[in-house]
């Protein structure tokens, strides 16, 4: 029964996490980029179980857990009306939903490439650039990373009946 629970909660927990970058974000449109909104779901759910609570501690920031660098990789978006080049711009990004997976795109269409060498970049290989950079994504993820991105994609997979 547990095991059954969790599963729910993953999948509702993805769920939750495409609607909130996805087309439902009033005033926006949805993030245009390589990820999908199911890929997208996955990666947070992995790095942060999506807490939308999250602050800046140190180095990272927001449910997607990123750096200044990252962000400024992704081209520095900003929220509108904000100023990539005012003070805080980052932090208030990468703390909105909508703009940290506006981040996240960003990032992943200046990264994109196959991680795991299998001849295709899949989501699994957008979650390891995520994780490990986009010069170190060859490398091993850290367990509970990895664990936590696969179940939530073979649940959401097995929900949708599609692959991410």
């Amino acid at each position: 029964m547990a095991t059954a629970c969790k599963s729910l909660v993953l999948v509702a927990a993805a769920a939750i996490a495409c609607s909130l970058f996805g087309s439902f974000t009033l005033g926006q449109q949805q993030p245009k980029g390589p990820v999908s909104d199911l890929c997208l779901g996955c990666i947070c759910e992995a790095v942060s179980n999506c807490n939308q609570t999250l602050a800046c501690d140190n180095t990272v920031c927001g449910l997607f857990r990123i750096t200044w660098a990252y962000w400024a990789d992704a081209g520095k978006p900003v929220l509108i009306q904000d100023n990539k080049d005012t003070e805080g711009a980052y932090g208030r990004c990468t703390k909105d939903p909508y703009c940290a997976a506006l981040t996240v795109q960003g990032y992943m269409a200046k990264f994109k490439q196959d991680c795991n060498n299998d001849g295709v970049v899949t989501c699994f290989d957008y979650a390891a650039i995520h994780r490990l950079g986009g010069y170190g994504c060859t490398g091993p993820l850290d367990y509970n990373y990895q664990n936590r991105f696969l179940e939530c994609q073979r649940q959401v997979q097995q929900a949708a009946g599609v692959p991410l």
